[in-house]
């Protein structure tokens, strides 16, 4: 297992996953995404590392099902009280996870969409974001920071992560997407220069709500990997396929 680790305030741990090893597979070499196609072995291997590295167990490992909408939940006490059976459907049709529970890890699946991470270390508020094209114009960061807020969160306090996702000169969209692009006021992000076809740069939309939100670029962190061009060490789903391995972004307090 390997993790790319950030940097985000004492005693909060947050990182994406690797690839790892790179085999004959679109799944290999780690992955805990539940429902890409991959094996369930494999996937439960993978996720029994991972809670071995974090120190916790696989229960507060949380990932959710997600459909590329706006939906957040906010993970609290109540969760883990509900039958563990019944928990994954709490965690279905979600995009974005919030908590301020200590000791549990919670992330999003991506591989070329945008994960974005947030803390405000003072009130003890993490959030993990799942942002596809379609959750950017439906503005799911600030709908997740406004959760945050709910539990204390301050907007000029948090500090912010986007994570290894697909890149300006490797995100080539159709015009419908453009549109609702345009129609979601992101004009500054479409960008045409050497192409055919326009491009969207998803890292500019997403900065750029976060502080048209409260968190300043001071405290924002861009990862600045392009997925799809470096598919032998981060999955994409441009690249690999659908059915491929997913990069696991996630941030915990310790």
């Amino acid at each position: 297992m390997q993790l790319l680790e950030y940097k985000i305030g004492k005693g909060i741990s947050a990182f994406s996953t690797c690839r790892g090893e790179v085999g004959e597979s679109a799944y290999s070499s780690f992955n805990i995404t539940h429902y890409c196609g991959d094996a369930p072995v494999h996937v439960a291997a993978c996720r029994k590392e991972l809670c071995e590295h974090l120190g916790i167990d696989d229960r507060f490992l949380l990932l959710p099902r997600q459909t590329h909408t706006d939906n957040v939940q906010v993970i609290d006490a109540k969760f883990f009280e509900v039958f563990p059976q019944l928990q994954p459907t709490l965690l279905d049709n979600q995009d974005a996870l919030v908590t301020n529970l200590k000791g549990v890890c919670i992330g999003v699946s991506t591989a070329d969409c945008v994960p974005v991470l947030m803390v405000d270390a003072e009130a003890e508020v993490i959030a993990a974001v799942h942002a596809g094209w379609r959750g950017m114009v439906k503005r799911i960061p600030i709908k997740a920071l406004r959760e945050m807020e709910k539990l204390g969160a301050v907007a000029s306090r948090i500090k912010a992560v986007i994570g290894p996702s697909i890149a300006l000169d490797s995100f080539e969209v159709g015009e419908e997407v453009v549109d609702e692009f345009l129609d979601n006021g992101f004009h500054p992000c479409i960008l045409s220069r050497q192409w055919q076809k326009p491009h969207i740069d998803l890292w500019a939309a997403c900065s750029m709500q976060l502080e048209e939100a409260g968190v300043p670029l001071r405290n924002q962190q861009i990862a600045g990997i392009d997925t799809y061009e470096q598919s032998d060490k981060f999955f994409s789903a441009r690249r690999l396929g659908i059915y491929s391995g997913r990069i696991f972004t996630g941030i915990m307090m310790k």
